[in-house]
């Protein structure tokens, strides 16, 4: 098995072993956390460029070595500009949306093993691969942006609603929640979720099954798939332009400064537990106007009880003037 590092030795973060000339493993190896920054991005494109040319391969799994991170959220600290400065790729995307749709209609079937959370960027390359196997135990899928004041940008609203409707869609991307691996596959989020002992034997075997059929007609149903399943590249790059102007507005500053003053971007609580700290953050917002608007109204004479029964009494009087207009 001939093993390949993308990166030099001192950033290398993605590590490519060919377990034969038909199929591959590519190990997300970044640790604690697994974040994806502007310096992977062109280590993704070595890989993603190899699949797309390389006459043998016919099957690649994704994987990760870092203790309970799949691969996780956008590196927030790096700046804005070392991203966006970045030429277009070859379908004229920006480079995070392109290797994900080039992904996607690669001549080689792609699977993603997920072991750990899978956030953000890490989710958004799960639903751009062909299959997605998860550890019931272990695997984490989370959209998170929305909670932060983002709109994705790597195309969960093109790809969920297609994979588990448009419902199901707007809870994960509007909830911003944590997904468990066991819900993840009631949603249809992944194909299935395994116990976690059976994962990687699993999706061994079925990639090693894949592997042994023919590379063309392999990629020739791939391809008629993607005809009636994948979204235009038009939608793609709605999105990403839409997490941009999201990125810029103060809602996303503060919320984010908010989430790194937690302890996002360390190892802990906060990345172990990345819904539960973004639901709080609207509690803890919350609960700072509260208390303004408790002083406000203390400065001119009403405190909070008062303002409670003037309420009531308003809620009443209007109840009383409807049941009037009924009868």
């Amino acid at each position: 098995m001939k093993s390949e590092n993308y990166g030099t030795e001192a950033s290398r973060e993605i590590r490519l072993a060919r377990r034969s000339p038909t199929y591959w493993r590519v190990t997300f190896d970044h640790p604690p956390l697994n974040i994806f920054g502007p310096e992977t991005i062109p280590q993704l494109n070595e890989i993603i460029t190899a699949l797309e040319t390389d006459e043998q391969v016919k099957v690649v799994v994704f994987d990760s070595a870092v203790d309970g991170f799949f691969l996780t959220h956008y590196d927030f600290l790096a700046s804005p500009e070392e991203t966006t400065s970045l030429p277009p790729g070859p379908t004229g995307l920006a480079q995070l949306p392109d290797l994900l749709v080039r992904l996607s209609r690669a001549p080689v079937v792609s699977i993603v093993s997920v072991r750990g959370r899978a956030t953000g960027v890490g989710s958004e390359l799960a639903l751009a691969s062909d299959m997605r196997f998860a550890s019931r135990e272990k695997a984490i899928f989370s959209q998170f942006e929305v909670g932060v004041g983002l709109v994705p940008g790597g195309g969960p609203m093109a790809r969920l609603p297609r994979l588990i409707g448009r419902g199901r869609a707007l809870e994960v991307l509007l909830g911003a929640d944590d997904i468990p691996g066991d819900l993840a596959e009631l949603y249809g989020y992944v194909n299935r979720a395994l116990p976690d002992a059976e994962l990687d034997a699993f999706v061994d075997a079925l990639a090693t099954r894949i592997s042994s059929f023919d590379k063309q007609t392999i990629a020739d149903t791939k391809r008629l798939v993607n005809l009636s399943s994948l979204p235009p590249d038009q939608e793609i790059e709605i999105e990403w332009n839409a997490f941009l102007a999201s990125l810029a507005r103060p809602a996303a500053q503060t919320r984010l400064q908010a989430l790194l003053d937690r302890g996002l971007h360390k190892p802990g609580d906060v990345e172990r537990r990345l819904g539960y700290h973004v639901g709080r953050l609207g509690v803890s917002n919350l609960a700072r106007r509260q208390i303004v608007d408790k002083r406000r109204h203390a400065g001119r004479g009403i405190n909070a009880s008062s303002l409670a029964r003037t309420t009531q009494d308003l809620a009443a009087r209007a109840a009383a003037a409807s049941s009037r207009r009924r009868t």
